[in-house]
């Protein structure tokens, strides 16, 4: 029942419309924050054991429509802690997860987490 609900980590999944580009490793961070001079980039922080994470990411995934204006980076904070609490660091924001944050011009412009999660909302910043 409550995967039908909640779905799991481990069932087939249709594939992301948002074509994300995966954070690895904090020395991506400096790519990113360069990319950033040029075009607004997001990151969403994934938990892949959180239910509420998968919801709201599933929900971004649906509503996101501005591919063509920001960058898309998706980081599973569980296997890249490292580059969570590096993100913490250089951009001055408190962890959490789910996350959003948008970088423009090396900064941190916007963040938002859980359910005040909305694709709709980087509108603002494209």
């Amino acid at each position: 029942m409550f995967k039908n609900i909640f779905g799991s980590s481990s069932e087939g999944s249709s594939p992301s419309k948002v074509n994300w580009h995966d954070l690895t490793k904090v020395s991506d961070l400096d790519a990113l924050v360069a990319e950033s001079t040029e075009k607004p980039v997001l990151i969403f922080k994934h938990s892949t054991r959180c239910s509420v994470s998968r919801m709201v990411l599933k929900q971004f995934e649906n509503g996101f429509t501005a591919e063509d204006s920001i960058t898309p980076y998706f980081l599973d904070l569980l296997n890249h802690r490292d580059v969570s609490n590096a993100i913490a660091d250089r951009f001055g924001v408190y962890h959490q997860s789910p996350q959003l944050l948008v970088i423009k011009d090396g900064k941190a412009i916007f963040d938002a987490s859980h359910e005040s999660i909305d694709a709709s909302d980087l509108k603002q910043f494209v």
